[in-house]
């Protein structure tokens, strides 16, 4: 930390911007920041405040994949000038969709490569960790990311272990969050580690956030339907989940149906499918009940029943274990409304 008067000492918390750059993945955290900076000033004079600060490659102006303009006055230093951007206590690497030019940039991840060690916490938001990954910074440590994206960070990056469903995780030194507005979670457990939880909790209160959101991302990702296999008599099986997730589909009878034995009808279906049948089965329906529950109306009970899990309970712990959820709570936050009829004009 560094002293800038005989009353306090400041966090340096050192945002890095590209062109490309998802503009909440700077804002969010930078308003945690900013926003624990107004709670200590009311409390506690003495106690170390934030100093925010954006750096790029060209300071000035940054083009954001949305368009939105964000000024980096800070220069990121070139490769063996990193002793210029001084004692740094958190460094932050956003995300976006020029996250992949970055991480090709030899020079930007030389500097990064450099910087990383001297900062006390290194940090990543979204699509940012591709940007970590690339200094090598985060190898063989438990990263997140967003979660359409978890499968290429982990297959680009094998020394990676990539957790899809955390909102933010930390190894040691070394954070990352998932995708967008993870990044406010992320900084307020920061404060958190730093402030203590009534001041993180005060914060996330003017912010009208969780501060600790429930569930992790399983409940925010797009359902993903499993490609079929080649094999045909697989292929037959998977049909026949997909068809009527309501159906008897216990392994016995799933083999019957294709004309295997039962043995012989698990060992190859985990062969090309990647998984169980019984397994399989239950995220067929969990996704099936997804969209039926994001459609008014339906009972929770209903729905069950309509999905195959026969009960309430069943389906709940089907959810807890593959949502990170309850039903009525996954319910609540994603259920479609009806519209409101569009004004047209006479």
């Amino acid at each position: 930390m560094t002293r800038i008067d005989h009353h306090a000492v400041v966090r340096r918390v050192v945002i890095v911007c590209y062109p490309g750059i998802q503009p909440l993945d700077i804002v969010g955290p930078h308003e945690v920041f900013a926003g624990a900076n107004r709670v200590l000033d009311q409390r506690d004079s003495t106690v170390a405040r934030y100093e925010l600060a954006l750096c790029a490659q060209t300071p000035g102006p940054i083009t954001s994949e949305s368009g939105l303009a964000v000024f980096a006055p800070v220069q990121l230093p070139a490769p063996g000038r990193g002793d210029d951007l001084g004692e740094i206590d958190t460094l932050i690497l956003p995300g976006g969709y020029g996250v992949y030019a970055a991480a090709h940039d030899v020079s930007m991840v030389a500097s990064l490569r450099e910087i990383g060690p001297r900062a006390r916490r290194f940090c990543t938001v979204c699509s940012g960790t591709f940007l970590g990954a690339a200094t090598g910074l985060l190898d063989s440590r438990r990263v997140t990311t967003h979660w359409a994206r978890s499968e290429q960070l982990a297959i680009e990056y094998p020394l990676l272990h990539v957790d899809a469903d955390s909102i933010y995780i930390n190894d040691e030194h070394v954070w990352t969050s998932a995708g967008v507005t993870a990044g406010i979670d992320l900084a307020l457990a920061l404060v958190e580690a730093d402030h203590g939880a009534d001041v993180a909790q005060t914060v996330a209160r003017h912010l009208v956030m969780f501060l600790r959101r429930p569930g992790g991302q399983s409940q925010f990702a797009a359902p993903v339907w499993t490609r079929p296999t080649e094999q045909r008599a697989v292929r037959a099986a998977q049909d026949l989940v997909v068809a009527n997730p309501a159906a008897d589909l216990r392994v016995g009878s799933l083999a019957a149906a294709i004309n295997m034995s039962e043995r012989h009808f698990t060992r190859v279906f985990a062969a090309e499918v990647g998984e169980p049948p019984a397994k399989f089965v239950e995220r067929i329906r969990v996704e099936a009940a997804r969209r039926c529950l994001e459609q008014d109306g339906t009972t929770v009970a209903a729905v069950a029943r309509q999905c195959g899990f026969g009960t309430a309970e069943t389906m709940r712990r089907s959810f807890l274990r593959r949502v990170g959820v309850a039903p009525d709570d996954y319910r609540r936050r994603f259920t479609q409304r009806h519209p409101i009829s569009p004004i047209t004009k006479k």
